[in-house]
């Protein structure tokens, strides 16, 4: 059985920094694609980083690009998301997911595994 547990979420100020984690557990966990979601009220989740399980090839949004970096412990099962430069627009429900596939997809519907969700919030 897939699980993912996120960690790391709280409140913070504007310029400051969270990291996010994201225990996995499944069989032959490092073939997973993994990825970050967000998401507010009345939005859709939007998919702010993910990770390549071989290649190790990253996707950013563009809304965090520069601030965000997303990393995979493979070893030890573990997805990362160090969040810098925060601003109040970051602020939202943080997703883990994954998928068994060798690449990313976009869209939040092809991915199979999520974790429960931490809040981040950025006041200003």
């Amino acid at each position: 059985q897939v699980q993912l547990v996120e960690s790391g979420g709280g409140s913070v100020q504007a310029g400051g920094s969270l990291r996010l984690s994201c225990a996995f557990s499944a069989p032959s966990a490092s073939i997973y694609c993994m990825a970050w979601f967000r998401q507010t009220p009345g939005k859709e989740r939007e998919r702010v980083a993910s990770i390549s399980p071989t290649t190790r090839t990253t996707y950013y949004a563009s809304s965090v690009k520069g601030r965000f970096t997303i990393s995979r412990d493979n070893a030890n099962n573990t997805l990362y998301l160090e969040m810098n430069s925060l601003n109040p627009e970051d602020t939202a429900v943080y997703y883990c997911a994954a998928n068994g596939r060798v690449f990313c997809p976009e869209s939040s519907g092809d991915y199979d595994y999520w974790g429960q969700g931490t809040q981040v919030t950025v006041s200003s």
